[in-house]
């Protein structure tokens, strides 16, 4: 709970009228009001709501960031941050802040992510369990989690234990995405970053692990590469892996064909879009907190979207400058970018996000006196309070920043510019390099009235890249900083903005319009009247189609004198797009090499990193993506992620015969009678606050059928956590009655069986089970299986909570990539979604929708 607040808001509203309200607001945007709503309106943990639309929720934030602006001198006013922030116009913090800043409900960080890790890279079990718990505590306080795992001896290793020698990187991977899958706070699902040098021995393993379905599904995979590594690839020469990893004296050493290895990692990225590339040496080299590594500001790996590369235990907190807003008399032959109140804009940005540290540190305190009024004994509680202690020590030190943009797109777009051309980005650089250099003056000023960051030394920084194009194109700026510090160790990144792109209503991040004009499906009921049946799908439900226009392409349309109630023909809307600003704009038509010279020159001038995705057609050949993955690092890049449509779709399905297999093949032919004794996977999740498990029988690792209820209840089953599969045994009772039995190994390695699942579940919900499993036995494809169980119109509220249990379930099952047909993204409204981990993804604002 915030330290400062005395007293808790009382005044509540019903759903009902604060989405009223909310739509009102966003002017009818259904969509930006329902996202606003479950999201980030101040609500309790019995659903309460204390603001009625994000204007209550922007004053809520205003108050504080005036609070701490008192503590400091010529603070800014609640008024001059409210007009800031509000309308989501100009200013934009994102996620963590916007949901947490002034909420006495939760006690949560204000950061976006962390990263964490040993010190001295321990891989005992000790050390790597304690990551382990690191990362679960971290995300039940909603942060998203990376770590690097190049420390962890390679497969074969001799250890002195019982194993004798090491298991690898692999079985860890598994660990920590479990761990990751295991933890979901209000529904939100927990983020997860694994990363490895290309130098590691196991790094073949590691880039190989998420093409097998139903492995490592909880986390986001990217490699570490350095120069050697991608000069040996052009040389076409061989590299030499080690362990410890670029160690001078290694326990492990061998030598790989660069050019092979090169091939599997572009192979992979091609196939499944995993795994992402981290370019580490240009990280290293050019990142400013690295020059206080010996003091803790070491990088090693990234947060899960790759655009904050972090230290162990440090964290940033985002927020976004909205772009399109500074364009005067948008879509007119007359519109111009206001660079100076954009650098106005940019000061405060960055003065915001400083006192964002200090709510952060406000958060950080009352999550240890949390911890220290637990029950648990000192003993329980030392690994999270050490952890905390940690990332205090941290943001104390460095008062990491993380000042982004979004609407870049229809920036470009509002000045007549096509997104891609050579104008473009130009423009954008140029936009991006006013950043840079605003963002760092404001830093030095903080620095004058509040103090520098504590360990701050301009003698470290002095042959640091970025620190020098600073000084080359503003030597008054880089002299002040001299004299006075900075306030913040590292400033900028570009992150994905998903949900804050919606309610900005503008394009995402540094990424074009996906479609200006796209069609969107409205179930139709059968006593509707007055409606259009456009499409009926597979299950019988009817669907009406409608235009969804982009907003600032329907604002165009406005300026333009053009229509936008009509309802348009696709000849029309081809028409209208090809006479607008977006023609030749959207994320399909960049042109790709030009995105990626794009991102190395605006990576120049982002201390952080950028999280931008390469769209590609299906067709394009492998060739492809390694060269535009080659051309990212010569250009500059951080990172790149390359996202083929459709890629995720041809799976290795098991762990036998490596065959690969698209989903039209994927059907396997079960047997007519049901096996005696069938393998077991265990699944346990929450459905409306209840605990539920699920037994998932299956052949040639595909569902074969499905039983499902309450868990850890009288009247349900009674499992320990450790158990996740096992075996279900079809046997008889003494009345000679069929049953189910599940049997499992308990840890002494003694078989241990639960005699008759079919007794411990509601009767109701067992004869559903068998109307599901009858469809899974006969082939039904696991996601068409999916949509029938989703359309099934039950009565009872309970086997309704049932249905969704088994929904989730096997979601978990369906092939990365499946496309979802008739349903669309609750933030966007696209239909262009994809299953990926068993969550619904949307491919255009990346949204995930989980259970």
């Amino acid at each position: 709970m915030d330290l400062n607040l005395t007293k808790l808001p009382t005044k509540t509203y019903t759903q009902e009228e604060a989405f009223e309200a909310s739509l009102a607001y966003f002017d009818q945007d259904d969509l930006a009001a329902r996202v606003w709503l479950n999201k980030y309106a101040l609500k309790d943990s019995q659903g309460n709501l204390y603001e009625k639309t994000p204007d209550d929720m922007h004053r809520r934030i205003a108050k504080e960031i005036a609070r701490i602006e008192l503590q400091y001198p010529n603070p800014l006013s609640e008024e001059k941050v409210f007009s800031l922030i509000k309308k989501f116009k100009y200013i934009v913090p994102q996620g963590s802040p916007m949901a947490g800043i002034g909420n006495p409900f939760q006690i949560a960080s204000l950061s976006n992510c962390f990263v964490i890790g040993n010190e001295g890279r321990s891989d005992s079990y000790g050390g790597i369990m304690k990551i382990d718990e690191e990362q679960v505590q971290l995300m039940k306080r909603r942060g998203g989690v990376g770590h690097d795992m190049s420390h962890i001896r390679p497969k074969g290793s001799p250890v002195k234990n019982s194993a004798l020698t090491s298991t690898g990187l692999v079985p860890f991977m598994e660990r920590y995405s479990n761990s990751t899958r295991e933890v979901a706070q209000d529904g939100r699902r927990g983020a997860l970053m694994l990363s490895v040098s290309i130098n590691h021995p196991d790094s073949e393993d590691f880039i190989d692990a998420k093409l097998e379905q139903g492995k490592v599904t909880g986390a986001n995979v990217s490699v570490r590469i350095d120069d050697t590594f991608m000069k040996a690839v052009k040389a076409e020469s061989s590299y030499v892996q080690k362990y410890p990893i670029h160690s001078a004296q290694p326990k492990v050493s061998k030598s790989v064909d660069a050019k092979a290895l090169w091939h599997k990692i572009v192979h992979n990225a091609w196939k499944s879009a995993e795994p992402g590339i981290l370019f580490w040496d240009t990280i290293i080299r050019e990142s400013v907190p690295d020059c206080y590594a010996d003091l803790g500001y070491n990088t090693v790996s990234t947060n899960p979207c790759g655009e904050i590369p972090l230290c162990p235990y440090d964290s940033c907190r985002l927020l976004a400058i909205n772009l399109f807003s500074y364009v005067e008399e948008p879509f007119t032959k007359k519109a111009r970018f206001n660079f100076e109140l954009f650098k106005e804009h940019v000061a405060y940005a960055q003065r915001i996000m400083d006192d964002i540290i200090d709510l952060e540190l406000e958060k950080i305190d009352a999550i240890l006196n949390k911890i220290n009024a637990d029950p648990e004994s000192d003993e329980i509680k030392s690994t999270e309070r050490n952890l905390w202690l940690n990332i205090k020590k941290k943001a104390q030190q460095g008062r990491r920043t993380g000042v982004g943009i979004t609407a870049e797109g229809d920036m470009l777009a509002a000045l007549g510019i096509r997104y891609g051309s050579e104008k473009g980005n130009a423009f954008s650089l140029q936009v991006h390099k006013t950043i840079a250099l605003e963002a760092y003056r404001a830093s030095v000023h903080l620095a004058k009235d509040r103090g520098a960051f504590p360990i701050y030394d301009a003698n470290r920084e002095k042959d640091n890249p970025f620190i020098n194009r600073l000084k080359e194109a503003d030597s008054q700026l880089y002299y002040e900083m001299l004299e006075y510090g900075r306030r913040n160790i590292a400033l900028l990144t570009i992150a994905p903005t998903g949900t804050t792109s919606l309610m900005t209503q503008t394009t995402s991040g540094i990424e074009p319009v996906f479609m200006p004009v796209y069609k969107r499906r409205r179930k139709v009921n059968p006593n509707d009247k007055n409606v259009r049946v456009d499409f009926v799908d597979e299950v019988g439900d009817s669907w009406e189609e409608y235009l969804v226009f982009h907003h600032r392409f329907k604002q165009w349309m406005a300026v333009n004198g053009i229509d936008t109630s009509k309802n348009l023909s696709q000849e029309e809307i081809d028409g209208l797009i090809k006479k607008s600003p977006y023609y030749k704009g959207t994320s399909n038509d960049v042109d790709w090499l030009s995105k990626v010279r794009m991102q190395g020159a605006i990576q120049k001038w982002v201390d952080h990193s950028i999280s931008v995705t390469i769209n590609l057609p299906n067709d394009v050949p492998e060739e492809l993506v390694g060269e535009l993955y080659m051309k990212a690092w010569e250009v500059g890049c951080k990172g790149v992620t390359v996202y083929r449509d459709g890629s995720r779709s041809g799976v290795l399905i098991s762990t036998g015969e490596k065959k690969e297999e698209t989903p039209e093949t994927n059907l396997s032919v079960f047997p007519v009678k049901r096996p005696q004794t069938l393998g077991a996977d265990v699944i346990r999740f929450q459905n409306n606050k209840e605990k539920w498990i699920a037994f998932i029988g299956l052949i040639d690792n595909r569902p074969y059928e499905i039983f499902t209820g309450l868990a850890d209840d009288e009247d349900g089953i009674l499992l320990p956590r450790w158990v996740n599969e096992g075996l279900i045994i079809k046997n008889r009772d003494e009345h000679g009655v069929s049953r189910y039995d599940f049997q499992f190994k308990n840890k002494r390695g003694y078989k241990t069986t639960i005699e008759g699942l079919s007794h411990k579940f509601n009767p109701e919900f067992w004869n559903y089970a068998k109307l599901i499993s009858g469809t899974l036995r006969h082939g039904m494809p696991i996601d068409k299986t999916v949509d029938l169980i989703n359309s099934l119109q039950l009565d009872s509220e309970s086997i309704n909570t049932w249905k969704n249990g088994v929904v989730r379930a096997l979601k978990r099952y369906v092939a990365n990539g499946t496309k979802a047909k008739g349903q669309h993204c609750g933030h966007c409204g696209s239909e262009n979604l994809i299953y990926q981990e068993g969550c619904l993804t949307c491919q255009d604002c990346g949204s995930s929708k989980c259970g």
